[in-house]
């Protein structure tokens, strides 16, 4: 199967792989074919042998920065050259691959042609030029041409009006489309944090209801009608954490990492209990700074995650080990670690992208690690990061500890 996604990336992408320094080693076909060169010219060269003369040396090196000191993927539309010296666009993904002491080995670069989109986005900016300098003499032509065109000078005016005002509708209509679109891919992502503990209010209020037939167990009745206050109560939480979630003044305050973990755990008892998950955890009393529920969400996302991966791979010894420790640099950093067989290496440099996902689209949008990256980075200060080891998959959030001032 993987050879298979390999052969369907290479057959519709332009792939090439160096080395350290930058010497090709591989080119698939559609490489050759946008670039004019045949492989034997390419192997062996300089990647540079692409370079526009156009594009400035510090983006070079800023790209050198990113994968090679930060190990990091690149990603940016670059302007290159073929051999017979045409212009091509490419929107361009360079990923440094890394051995097993986390030491580049290659690099491997990943792109697809925009040419046609950049061109037709420069026509359209040059065509915009041009109706800003018309708009800006718009009016003293019409003082000029007045006398001479005072039957349609009649009527201008009211014209200047009605293409002003088709001009707002645009934007009006281009404003609430943004909107509407973010306002979906909220909702989608509430959607998916909701699917479970709506599951679970199902079952729990179908259980008073069998409960309280029986006249003769009120404890128990008791016992389901709390279970569904606890869980209505979190999916309230869950709609309050994403409607402030781009709010610019989030109040913000210090809170212990090992709380965050067992509010999670505390609301995902019934589907650990019910998946028979075996959940091991280490603490280490480690406080930190931003909004406690915020992090239980992530925490939630990599939980239901990996027991979606359990499923998919039918693993009945279920284990997650959850554990946090302090860095010599002073970051607090969680660890959660799967049995689940791993995220093909395919996948595993896009997961946190939005909209990806390799789900189903009735179980999940691509949004959910997309969205914990973001609270992650921008609520937190931190970063996640995944890799894979013999069993299955280790996620790590690095957090900077709070210091009291």
């Amino acid at each position: 199967m993987p050879n298979q996604y390999q052969e369907a990336i290479e057959n519709s992408n332009i792939v090439s792989k160096t080395d350290i320094d930058g010497i090709i080693t591989f080119v698939n076909d559609e490489f050759c074919n946008i670039f004019g060169y045949e492989k034997e010219e390419l192997m062996g060269k300089n990647h540079n042998i692409i370079r526009h003369p156009d594009v400035p040396s510090s983006n070079f090196e800023e790209l050198w920065d990113i994968i090679k000191r930060q190990k990091k993927p690149y990603k940016s539309t670059v302007k290159n050259l073929t051999k017979d010296k045409k212009t091509v666009y490419l929107n361009t993904t360079i990923t440094p691959i890394l051995n097993e002491n986390n030491e580049i080995k290659e690099f491997i670069a990943i792109r697809y042609d925009v040419t046609k989109e950049v061109e037709l986005k420069k026509n359209l900016e040059q065509k915009d030029k041009e109706l800003k300098a018309l708009n800006e003499t718009l009016e003293q032509r019409v003082i000029e041409q007045t006398k001479q065109l005072q039957e349609l000078n009649s009527t201008l005016e009211q014209r200047v009006l009605e293409e002003i005002k088709k001009n707002e509708e645009k934007q009006k209509i281009l404003f609430w489309q943004s909107r509407m679109a973010s306002l979906g891919q909220m909702l989608a992502n509430i959607a998916h944090q909701w699917r479970q503990p709506l599951t679970e209010l199902n079952l729990t209020m179908f259980n008073i209801n069998k409960a309280s037939r029986k006249c003769c167990n009120n404890e128990k009745v008791l016992e389901y009608y709390e279970e569904g206050k606890f869980i209505i109560k979190n999916m309230s939480k869950t709609i309050d954490d994403f409607t402030n979630f781009f709010a610019p003044n989030k109040p913000s305050e210090p809170f212990f990492l090992n709380d965050s973990i067992n509010e999670s755990l505390e609301i995902l008892k019934k589907l650990i209990l019910r998946e028979n998950i075996t959940i091991r955890t280490s603490f280490e009393k480690l406080k930190v700074i931003g909004i406690s529920n915020e992090l239980s969400q992530v925490l939630i996302n990599l939980i239901q995650n990996a027991n979606d991966a359990f499923n998919q791979h039918k693993i009945t010894n279920k284990k997650i080990i959850i554990k946090t420790y302090k860095t010599e640099d002073d970051f607090a950093v969680i660890e959660l670690k799967d049995n689940a067989l791993g995220i093909p290496l395919e996948y595993i440099d896009k997961i946190f992208e939005p909209y990806f996902t390799t789900k189903h689209s009735s179980s999940g949008t691509g949004l959910g690690l997309f969205m914990s990256r973001l609270i992650i980075e921008k609520s937190l200060n931190g970063n996640i990061d995944v890799r894979n080891y013999d069993e299955g998959s280790i996620f790590t959030i690095k957090i900077p500890i709070w210091k009291k001032s």
